[in-house]
């Protein structure tokens, strides 16, 4: 549509203008810093850093049943820099022109239901929000448009050139960066650090299709950040870990998303997240709180963070029901099928814990919960949730094992219902899939194969395996006719079909 198609009420909002007044604000001190420049953690005490806007209050002019409206009217729009997560421009980047938004068709990924067969296994109501739908098939897509787009912005405002972006990743990450970085080619140079042996061929594959150069460290990912951590210290370079605050701000779009694909109602609905750096959780729950203080939704929903027993800092933390007593631990991790979350000393932890503060005092209750889980439940409820009709990476699996124990425990009720983040697409952790079918996982995971969870091809044979046909070989055409008749036969009994003759 056009604007001179919409309403004259709505159309001046329609396409935002820069404005705001966006700082870093440092959670460790609360010290203040200017956006003109890159920062990733305080440059007085080197506490991580959230971006706030100090007009936030002028937003509250608008009404929140006024912005439902501009948010769904954008959605008739063929502005490309509006089609993605800059719908809630003026959540996400106030500050940034349009044009210099970067969109590659990330954002607005479905929201699925689960048929009534795995909603009646798991024990509730839910949906996949099958954020592997994204350009490089994983949510960190929603974070790199917000990040390269405020570097686009800075580079199109004469303030940076010539940038060397960097993360370290378990491989979504690289992926994302690597991906976004290409499209600025002529201005970005990639670099990613990626654990050696604990990346997956798909995933490694990304960055390098992409043209990133690639550099395979000794060790996890932990060992991988503090590289990068040292680089940025060091060195002129972007960082593109979720250290830096932008990448918040663009994977707040998943919950904005959520509200408006439910219609801006969020009673008795329930966020399901797996935990890794901690950025994710983070954004999803600062996400919501801006569109409840704006009105656009009433209620907040539950929010519940799952890792594995494998990592599993954030979970360990929150273990101890005082606050007060509360001490952050890094654990050693151990390998898990749930690779993009094997994260022993997430860099998000101090906003985690200042934002669920918040969240669960604007609620008004206990609204955040963190759940652990097991491999076996992982990659079971994964590909359980595949066998439904879903595209579910093992995060996504993690997520379902962890709604489960979530109705376990109580924590949901019959009344609500769950809305589950799939991170990536199932194809980037096939080989997961492949070594469970096998039975080739490693004992260190901790995961037995289910027989009745095992699916391989069944390799058809002729009776006269001399007779077959092959490239550039054909067979006659009474050999060929045999060997058809032989073939159907031989499957028909396998999938025990009667003759419709």
């Amino acid at each position: 549509m056009k604007i001179d198609d919409f309403p004259n009420e709505i159309a001046p909002f329609l396409i935002p203008e820069p404005k705001g007044d966006l700082v870093y604000e440092c959670l460790g001190c609360s010290g203040i810093y200017p956006i003109k420049k890159l920062l990733y953690v305080c440059p007085d005490c080197g506490s991580v850093l959230l971006i706030t806007n100090r007009k936030f209050d002028e937003l509250k002019k608008t009404d929140g049943a006024t912005w439902q409206k501009i948010f769904d009217y954008r959605r008739m729009l063929n502005i490309p820099a509006l089609k993605g997560i800059y719908r809630y421009h003026e959540l996400i980047g106030p500050n940034i022109p349009i044009a210099s938004v970067i969109y590659l068709g990330e954002g607005h990924t479905p929201v699925v239901e689960a048929n009534q067969q795995l909603q009646q296994k798991a024990g509730a109501r839910f949906y996949y929000k099958n954020d592997g739908q994204n350009p490089s098939a994983s949510f960190k897509d929603r974070g790199m448009a917000s990040a390269l787009s405020y570097i686009k912005y800075l580079i199109d405002s004469k303030l940076a050139e010539n940038i060397i972006a960097v993360c370290a990743s378990t491989g979504d990450t690289s992926a994302a960066a690597a991906l976004y970085a290409s499209y600025l080619a002529l201005e970005i140079t990639s670099a990613v650090l990626l654990p050696q042996g604990k990346v997956t061929p798909q995933q490694l594959s990304q960055p390098l299709g992409s043209g990133a150069r690639v550099f395979e460290i000794p060790g996890v990912f932990d060992d991988c950040m503090k590289v990068v951590e040292k680089l940025s210290e060091n060195y002129s370079v972007a960082l593109l870990n979720s250290k830096n605050s932008w990448r918040i701000l663009g994977q707040e779009s998943f919950s904005y998303e959520i509200a408006q694909d439910f219609e801006y109602d969020m009673k008795d609905k329930v966020v399901v997240v797996p935990i890794g750096n901690a950025g994710n959780i983070s954004a999803v729950m600062n996400g919501f709180l801006k569109f409840h203080m704006l009105g656009i939704i009433n209620h907040l929903p539950k929010i519940i963070g799952v890792q594995s027993e494998h990592a599993d800092p954030v979970y360990q933390y929150y273990l101890e029901p005082d606050s007060d007593k509360r001490v952050f631990r890094p654990v050693s991790v151990k390998p898990s099928v749930a690779q993009a979350a094997m994260i022993g000393n997430p860099v998000s932890m101090p906003r985690v814990v200042s934002i669920t503060k918040k969240y669960n005092e604007t609620a008004g209750q206990q609204s955040v919960f963190f759940v652990q889980v097991t491999e076996q439940e992982i990659m079971d409820w994964g590909l359980l949730a595949n066998r439904n009709g879903h595209i579910a990476c093992t995060q996504g699996g993690e997520c379902l094992a962890g709604l489960v124990g979530a109705v376990r425990e109580g924590i949901i009720t019959d009344s609500e219902c769950a809305i589950l983040d799939a991170t990536a697409h199932a194809i980037k952790f096939s080989g997961f899939q492949d070594k469970y079918y096998t039975k080739t996982l490693s004992d260190e995971y901790r995961v037995v194969s289910k027989q009745e969870l095992i699916n391989t091809p069944i390799l058809m044979m002729p009776d006269n395996p001399e007779k077959i046909p092959a490239q550039g070989k054909p067979l006659g055409e009474e050999d060929f006719r045999v060997f058809v008749d032989d073939i159907c036969r031989k499957i028909a009994r396998e999938l025990e079909l009667s003759d419709s003759k």
